[in-house]
């Protein structure tokens, strides 16, 4: 029978922490069986110990949306305690709010891809519950995409932010949990870490496999359809096509005002792309990239969810409107999630090779030598996490 790590949290729980104040790294994803949030089975299961919250980017609720929308701190009335955002004037948690608690609990939903800020904001308190002496735990849950794939680029350190802290890929194939095992073995933090596991998890599985619904961790990835394409989608962050940002179809949907979508799917032809299928469409974004105005495009089809591979589908994208609309397809400009420097293409896809390829081929018919780019040996990467794998 699958059970979260909330689930089995009783069970697991550390015989020095019993009466300790308790601070929750939560949001509205974090619920257990019944759909009840993580901070009230907490709460019911150590009477008067959660002392506040955390919430990561998005809010506790997942209200704000993308890169840089902040939230404030607030009240958690229903237990009246502080909610301290850490996706506002801080990232890390503060001295003042780790005063509030003895360890801190970490229970979010991932969505198995390095460019998604909550590893990031643990990575962030990971280092300061270390130089606070707080110890941590983390409630594992589901990596959404199983842990039986790997895809795109390990990042290079000279592109580290906080879409990407560490040598990871794109689709890192871990869970939250494990993650954090990787960053304090390979970032030398010395914190005093625990992991509460799942039960009834094997890598081969996806979220659907463990019969919980789907709940939000964040407004654009409301359906296991944008999970399974966000880890080569979300690299449309770096260039003007749209996203699908502002449609009732986040990520799974692409496209520009001066995209003719027959044209583009016509192109894509030349190369086989595997368990997927591309629609030309129009679609008006309420907001974001071309609010209001009306974009021809793609909408992706997936049909083997298990076998599609969205890392390169979306380079495959980029690289052929690059070929076949070189004046109008660019690249955005910094600043991006708190990067002010460096492109938001490299920091996102790990490196400048991709940027750098599709301008080079711009306006060719030799965009496809960028897909050369996704293949990756991942032998390396698996030593690496042999260690530190839960499962």
């Amino acid at each position: 029978m699958f059970r979260l790590g909330l689930e089995n949290v009783t069970g697991h729980w550390p015989t020095s922490l019993e009466n300790a104040r308790l601070g929750l790294l939560i949001n509205q994803a974090s619920v257990d069986r019944e759909l009840n949030l993580s901070c009230d089975r907490i709460a019911q299961s150590f009477p008067g110990q959660v002392t506040a919250i955390f919430s990561p980017q998005h809010g506790i609720w997942g209200e704000q949306q993308a890169n840089m929308i902040e939230s404030s701190d607030h009240q958690f009335e229903r237990l009246d305690i502080p909610v301290f955002s850490l996706y506002s004037r801080t990232r890390r948690p503060t001295v003042e709010s780790l005063d509030f608690l003895d360890c801190l609990v970490v229970d979010l939903q991932d969505v198995g891809t390095r460019v998604y800020t909550f590893i990031w904001t643990l990575l962030e308190c990971l280092r300061a519950c270390a130089e606070h002496d707080k110890p941590v735990i983390v409630l594992d849950r589901p990596n959404p995409l199983g842990g039986d794939v790997f895809e795109g680029p390990v990042l290079e350190t000279d592109y580290r932010s906080f879409v990407g802290g560490a040598a990871v890929p794109l689709r890192h194939g871990l869970t939250i949990a494990e993650m954090a095992r990787l960053l304090i073995r390979e970032l030398s933090i010395d914190v005093d870490l625990h992991c509460v596991p799942m039960t009834g998890w094997t890598r081969g599985m996806r979220f659907d496999d463990t019969g919980r619904p789907w709940i939000w961790p964040s407004p654009n990835v409301p359906t296991l359809a944008s999970v399974d394409v966000y880890p080569g989608q979300v690299l449309l962050e770096g260039c003007n096509l749209s996203e699908g940002r502002g449609t009732t179809r986040p990520f799974e949907i692409t496209g520009a005002p001066f995209i003719d979508g027959e044209l583009w799917a016509k192109e894509l032809q030349r190369i086989k792309l595997d368990h997927v299928r591309l629609l030309p469409t129009r679609f008006k974004p309420t907001f974001d990239k071309f609010a209001g105005e009306s974009c021809g495009g793609l909408d992706i089809q997936v049909t083997d969810r298990r076998e599609f591979r969205p890392v390169k589908l979306t380079m495959a994208l980029i690289a052929s409107a690059a070929c076949l609309y070189p004046d109008e397809v660019r690249w955005l400009n910094p600043p991006y999630e708190y990067e002010t420097t460096k492109l938001p293409i490299d920091i996102l896809f790990g490196s400048d090779c991709l940027r750098k390829e599709v301008d080079r081929t711009r306006g060719t018919a030799d965009w496809t030598s960028a897909l050369e780019l996704v293949d990756q040996d991942f032998s390396s990467w698996q030593t690496r996490i042999e260690p530190i794998l839960l499962y």
